[in-house]
């Protein structure tokens, strides 16, 4: 039975920001979606047991539940594993246990920020700010953007305001929105991104 209709959950506005400008044109025409953020990241898993509950009650087989939380430090198999098992106590299913059948759920990260999606496109990241480098990518240290140490989001907070932006600290939800608006899906570098990315692809062949 096809996909139709995606309720993605994640823990704040920015990244909330950046999909509903990506999904439509990850998803197409036909299949509708809505974006819930949370307050944070603690707030998203604090709750998260209870509404898999509630969606448990009523979800249609042709809806999916797609949750996306930053790694930040945490092990990201573990935090996988700790996300996996909320579904399954509730009763559902995920696409991780589902094997070839339907499922209800999937669990993504942005590793270890979403941030480093904005690194894997560096394309975009250069549309919405002119006076980044345009070597920035091949210098050690940001050419893996999953791999970016120390605070993907404190790293990308330095590379704009050298480059002479935010002067007066990082505006997340606006960087998000205008760097959004330049994306493109099929060219970013983060492998965490592409997971993502790839997961939403599937809906609209099933």
């Amino acid at each position: 039975m096809p996909v139709e209709h995606v309720e993605v959950l994640v823990e704040e506005a920015s990244m909330e920001a950046v999909l509903r400008i990506v999904l439509p044109a990850l998803l197409g025409h036909d299949i509708t979606f809505q974006v819930y953020p949370s307050n944070g990241k603690q707030d998203l898993l604090d709750n998260l047991p209870n509404r898999l509950r509630g969606y448990q009650a009523w979800l249609p087989e042709t809806y999916r539940i797609v949750v996306v939380v930053d790694r930040d430090d945490d092990n990201c198999t573990r935090l996988k594993q700790r996300l996996e098992r909320m579904a399954i106590d509730v009763g559902m299913t995920t696409k991780s246990t589902a094997g070839d059948g339907p499922w209800q759920v999937v669990n993504r990260m942005a590793i270890e920020e979403l941030e480093a999606w904005f690194f894997g496109d560096m394309e975009a990241v250069r549309a919405a700010y002119p006076r980044v480098p345009k070597t920035l990518e091949r210098r050690a240290g940001y050419r893996d953007p999953d791999a970016i140490g120390g605070g993907t989001w404190e790293a990308f907070e330095r590379v704009l305001r050298r480059a002479g932006y935010f002067s007066g600290g990082y505006r997340k939800i606006e960087a998000a929105r205008v760097i959004a608006s330049h994306m493109d899906p099929q060219r970013n570098r983060s492998r965490s991104f592409a997971v993502f990315r790839d997961t939403i692809l599937s809906l609209t062949n099933d």
